[in-house]
């Protein structure tokens, strides 16, 4: 093990050494009522990972108390998902339904021990009688029914004598707690439903705090991991095996931080509205957050885990951002799939002076020389080009064919534009072109020099393809509901041409077709009369990150000789860029996904190592320099401000004279005017307010607008906390600090 241990693994290290358990032994305890998603993965990756670590083990455990949303299909995704993240289970897969007798058995002990009652409260009573988060709860009349009494309606809700609703089993314990959890508890109820594994045996399933606890102490569990949702179950937990006093050892329930990712849904009732809704194709649809979309998509096993290990585990909340999901796919597939050349929107080029046919040899790994492997590319006097490799009218920088400039033919020859043939309509129908037989490539004695080369295919040998482009399923960041689904999140291409021998040699399944991305053979619909790929993950356009402009920035920024670039293509990094990666990962703590653009762009490492220079905030620096620095030099081609006024506007940050939200305002008027940041704060008006004495009026003034919602959130709602914090900040135009608004509405909401 490392030296930086995650919390979690401390907790076991400690209990090694006590010797409190002779195994470890962990679970994995998902409801079959869903497929996975990425955030099982982590969950898998943490109890499978711990487990291994520590010569434990880990039990697969289907958590079926619920009858009415449960079925095997999901067993067997469950199933497929931890095999494919490469983890195995001991022995079968387990149930919570195979302890269903004996969780019974228990249930009548702590009816026995008058720790457990028969209560006949309806839904909206047993509600009402909880209580809210300032007053305490009523217990319920049926509480002093005597234990025979219980005993006998018990016996009689199992064998099915009552309706569903009727009757409920809950513990006593404390109708006063201040964690609502533990104001009696629901064990059993009611539910005349087939299960899908006991079939009509059981009319009572237990509740998922009862069965959970017991079912880990069954199977000899000795550390119970699940997410921070579930911290204040843990004293339920507790409770339950306190007071059956059970032979020791027993389990420990530690919470974790769930995964959230931006972009994304991961709420299984919001999926299924997915699915049933037909928004998608299903379950593995490419654009789900579920393991068998990302595995239909083509993320590989080793992109999923490096992602989890990447993320860590934490112990609060937060979001992640889904960029670095696609960057660990990307930093994957970089180092072991084929380069090869497919166009989507083809554009017919005749090269004149080219007669007969050949075959140009080609490695599919051009930039990783010790790795073999090589195809041939059938090159005639007809090929295809990507439509947008030609301009007319081309802006600055545009390095591809134009009428006044040649390229190179990836892999093959350099041409030149002879005639543009145009329909009725004026759009380009097809190139006429020259090429010179000196200039092949790896041969080339022509002493032509080109900018760039491009993809292209041949039009007697090119299969045609179906390309499914997919992107992000929501095009907001916190999606809330349908209306934010991404219109544009599929787009299929029918008559994509592909070079024949990735129809021909389909070893490998996943490709990257040079600029376009990398792709994976569908592996559902895919077949030799329709071969269909899915789109996985993008490349960056080498050439939209160039300069449009001439003019010099106020940075100093080293201008590196041209060469010829394969457009979109993502290399490997050179020996400096790795070591500057290598430092900003594990040195200052960066994003993967942030330090690879910083590593990789010599002026963008260079304005970040000046900062770096006058302030130590490494993190905040490198996230404004990798996103709003970098925009504004691929947009405008220079900088109106320098490396230290983007110092000064961190630290007004990191003192808290200004908001993050506040900083994006000041960035933008800062780079269209250059003006010191400080005044732009000054002159607008726009230093954070931390004054409580300012505040609190405010928030006064929005509870008493809102009493519904006041009501609801006392009542248990803890979602509506978020309401409140926005109402504050929109009422302040952002102004307000977040921790001193977070703090005082806690306070008053509490009052």
């Amino acid at each position: 093990m490392s030296e930086n241990k995650d919390f979690l693994r401390v907790i076991v290290e400690e209990d090694i050494k006590k010797g409190t358990y002779k195994e470890i032994v962990t679970r994995f305890p998902p409801e079959p009522n869903g497929f996975p998603h990425i955030g099982h993965a982590k969950s898998i990756c943490i109890n499978f990972g711990i487990a291994k670590d520590y010569s434990g083990h880990c039990n697969l455990r289907m958590d079926d108390t619920n009858p009415t949303t449960e079925d095997t299909k999901y067993v067997e995704a469950l199933k497929d998902a931890v095999k494919w993240l490469g983890f195995k289970w001991i022995g079968e897969v387990r149930y919570t339904s195979d302890y269903f007798p004996k969780i019974y058995e228990y249930a009548v002990k702590l009816v026995k021990m008058g720790k457990a009652y028969v209560d006949s409260l309806n839904e909206e009573e047993i509600k009402e009688y909880r209580g809210t988060v300032t007053t305490p709860g009523k217990r319920s009349k049926y509480a002093q029914r005597t234990i025979e009494e219980n005993l006998d309606l018990l016996e009689k809700m199992k064998n099915g004598e009552f309706k569903d609703g009727e009757h409920v089993l809950r513990a006593k314990i404390d109708m006063g707690a201040a964690n609502m959890k533990m104001r009696d508890p629901l064990l059993y109820r009611i539910r005349h439903a087939h299960h899908f594994r006991t079939k009509d045996e059981w009319c009572i399933y237990p509740m998922y705090d009862f069965a959970h606890c017991l079912s880990d102490y069954i199977e000899g569990v000795s550390h119970s991991i699940c997410t921070l949702e579930f911290e204040n179950n843990r004293d339920i937990y507790d409770w339950l095996l306190d007071e059956l006093d059970l032979t020791p050892p027993r389990p420990y329930q530690h919470e974790f931080a769930r995964l959230g990712i931006n972009y994304t849904v991961m709420s299984k009732r919001k999926l299924l509205e997915l699915v049933n809704g037909n928004y998608v194709s299903g379950w593995d649809d490419p654009r789900m957050p579920t393991i068998a979309g990302y595995k239909r998509r083509g993320y590989t096993p080793e992109s999923i885990l490096n992602f989890c290990d990447q993320i860590g585990i934490a112990k609060a909340n937060s979001m992640v951002d889904v960029s670095q999901l696609e960057f660990c796919i990307r930093d994957d597939l970089n180092k072991k799939v084929p380069r090869v050349m497919c166009v989507l929107d083809p554009i017919k080029v005749t090269i004149e002076n080219y007669e007969g046919d050949e075959e140009i040899e080609a490695s599919y790994y051009p930039h990783d020389v010790p790795k073999e492997g090589s195809r041939k590319i059938p090159f005639s006097n007809e090929i295809y080009i990507e439509r947008e490799d030609f301009m007319e009218n081309p802006p600055k920088e545009y390095n591809r064919l134009t009428l006044e400039q040649p390229v190179r033919l990836r892999h093959a020859y350099i041409i030149t534009c002879k005639e543009v043939i145009k329909d009725s309509l004026g759009n380009i129908v097809e190139i006429k072109a020259l090429y010179n037989k000196d200039s092949k490539s790896g041969q080339d004695k022509s002493g032509i020099k080109v900018k760039s080369a491009i993809q292209w295919v041949c039009a007697k040998k090119a299969k045609r393809v179906e390309v499914r482009l997919y992107d992000r399923l929501y095009k907001n960041e916190a999606p809330e509901s349908l209306e934010d689904l991404n219109p544009n999140s599929l787009k299929i291409i029918k008559d994509a041409l592909i070079e024949p021998a990735v129809i021909l040699e389909k070893a490998d399944e996943r490709f990257q077709f040079e600029r376009q991305g990398y792709f994976y053979a569908d592996p559902i619909d895919y077949s030799d009369e329709n071969p269909v790929f899915n789109k996985i993950v993008g490349l960056k356009d080498s050439w939209a990150k160039k300069s449009k402009t001439e003019e010099k920035p106020k940075v100093e920024i080293k201008v590196e000789p041209k060469k010829e670039v394969i457009h979109g293509e993502a290399q490997a990094m050179s020996e400096e860029q790795q070591t500057l990666f290598d430092r900003y990962t594990n040195k200052l703590n960066l994003n993967g996904e942030v330090a690879n653009i910083l590593a990789r762009d010599t002026n963008l490492s260079s304005f970040y190592e000046s900062c770096l220079n006058e302030l130590n905030s490494p993190i905040t620096l490198a996230n404004i320099v990798a996103n709003d620095v970098a925009k504004e030099l691929k947009d405008k081609g220079k900088l109106n401000f320098t490396s230290s006024q983007i110092v000064e506007l961190v630290k007004m940050i990191d003192e808290e004279t200004i908001s993050s939200k506040i900083a994006k305002q000041v960035f933008e008027e800062m780079a269209q005017t250059g003006q010191n940041p400080s005044k732009i704060v000054e002159s607008n008006g726009l230093v954070q307010i931390s004054d409580p004495k300012i505040i609190e009026p405010i928030i006064d003034e929005i509870i008493a607008k809102n009493p519904d919602n006041v009501e609801k959130y006392r009542a248990g709602n803890d979602k509506l906390f978020g309401f409140f914090i926005g109402q504050v900040l929109k009422a302040t135009q952002g102004k307000a600090n977040p921790k001193v608004v977070n703090e005082l509405v806690t306070k008053k909401l509490k009052a």
